[in-house]
């Protein structure tokens, strides 16, 4: 682990909840990555062995819908966190990822985050603390996209003002 990791670690808005030793324990297990705009960062149904705080570039989220195939569930940017489906078994990615653009990002061994989690409480807390607010939102966002996509027109216009008035915006994740 170099001191340039832990300074790139402790700055990520993601991970602002988490104490100092904490964010240092995290960067232990971290490693500097590039996707290129239009790179496939993983597939839905894939083994879900990382995860990545996006610090540049953007990510979107996508769902495979039979006869309608890949549809952009959200977009993820900088300052967020891409991937938590390697928390809970069968650690299976939920939806699939791509680079919008060119995305700079940090790396994390799922299983090592894993490891730690479970022999500190404390760690491990923190971390579901920062990750369950993020897999609500996600979940929501996919209802809504769903929603979109088989509503009728008159549903799909209900539905853009309901997330229009939704607390949530891409900017606060």
């Amino acid at each position: 682990m170099t001191a340039q990791m832990q300074t790139r670690v402790a700055a990520h808005p993601f991970l602002a909840a988490l104490a100092p030793p904490q964010r240092e324990l995290l960067a232990e297990d971290a490693w500097p990555v590039l996707f290129a705009a239009g790179e496939r960062v993983f597939a839905e149904g894939a083994a879900a062995e990382r995860f990545w705080l996006i610090e540049t570039g953007s990510v979107a989220l996508d769902i495979w819908v039979p006869g309608r195939g890949q549809q952009t569930v959200e977009t993820l940017s900088a300052g967020t966190v891409l991937g938590w489906s390697w928390l809970y078994p069968p650690h299976r990615w939920h939806f699939g990822a791509q680079a919008r653009d060119d995305v700079e990002a940090i790396a994390f061994d799922a299983a090592a985050v894993r490891r730690r989690c479970e022999a500190d409480p404390a760690f491990g807390y923190a971390i579901l603390r920062c990750f369950t607010p993020v897999i609500i939102e996600r979940l929501q966002a996919t209802r809504l996209r769903m929603l979109d996509l088989y509503a009728s027109p008159d549903e799909a216009a209900d539905t853009d003002a309901r997330r229009a008035e939704s607390p949530q915006s891409e900017g606060t994740r």
